[in-house]
């Protein structure tokens, strides 16, 4: 998998390993911006004064707060949330993959994934200048 950081200064292509040691660095676009489109229709109302960032996929939608913990996953819809993500930092940015159990997850300067819906995450090996947004490559 290919994790995707929009930095003020270019985006960074990291090439996802089994651990830390692994992840790897593998392109950066000078000048290049992150463009995609945010669900922001499925952001509740409670959520509005603390939102920082939303994607959706099917039925699964997450929310970036500022807050701790800083997400909150729901798999009907909006209907009912869980608090997820409680060893993260605050965030700038999350993205959902094709498979909504693939979050990809932008802090100040370091990514975080998880491939089980939110519930365990992993921070990539790689530090980069301060992240503003983020996709699936």
């Amino acid at each position: 998998m290919i994790a995707l950081a929009g930095c003020e200064d270019a985006v960074y292509a990291v090439e996802i390993g089994e651990s830390a040691d692994e992840d790897e660095l593998i392109d950066r676009r000078a000048g290049d911006a992150i463009e995609r489109e945010r669900p922001l229709h499925l952001v509740p109302g409670w959520a509005q004064d603390h939102f920082v960032d939303v994607d959706a996929a099917g039925s699964t939608i997450v929310l970036a707060l500022e807050r701790r913990p800083p997400l909150m996953v729901s798999h009907d819809a909006g209907m009912t949330w869980t608090e997820r993500g409680s060893g993260l930092p605050t965030g700038k940015a999350l993205v959902i993959g094709e498979n909504p159990d693939d979050v990809l997850y932008g802090a100040r300067n370091r990514l975080y994934v998880s491939q089980n819906g939110g519930v365990f995450w992993r921070a990539l090996g790689i530090e980069l200048p301060e992240i503003v947004d983020v996709a699936w490559g």
